[in-house]
């Protein structure tokens, strides 16, 4: 499998790493699944997906034992719209966690940080043109 770039993110799930998937490609412009191999229970051996052009790596923890995401290792994502960064905050944050609210800081006209529903952390942050 030879993807574009040498650094690809690889998220391990606790079991929900299809539904994850189908998520994000639901609310991330060109975003597709790409590949995905599956354990004889029906969960995922192995998967690829691209987020807005970006590749991804993900399984399901194939050892039972669960393993959280942390805030410490976040995916930022540059938003070129206002209703881009306002459907993801709205989308990702929905059933999540909101670390930093949408809104203006010293950094950024329009920024928000949020955990979502699968504990995977997003720095959405909304590119000055």
């Amino acid at each position: 499998m030879k993807h574009s770039s040498k650094i690809t993110p690889f998220l391990m799930f606790n079991g929900q790493a299809e539904e994850a998937m189908n998520f994000y490609i639901s609310i991330f412009d060109q975003s597709e699944i790409n590949h995905v191999s599956y354990h004889e229970n029906g969960k995922v051996l192995h998967a690829t997906f691209t987020i807005k052009g970006q590749p991804f790596m993900c399984i399901d923890n194939p050892s039972g034992e669960h393993h959280p995401f942390t805030p410490a290792m976040s995916l930022f994502v540059t938003c070129d719209t206002e209703e881009e960064i306002d459907k993801l905050f709205e989308k990702l944050s929905q059933n999540g966690n909101v670390l930093m609210p949408l809104a203006s800081y010293p950094f950024s006209p329009k920024f928000a940080w949020v955990e979502d529903r699968y504990g995977v952390s997003w720095q959405l942050n909304l590119e000055v043109k």
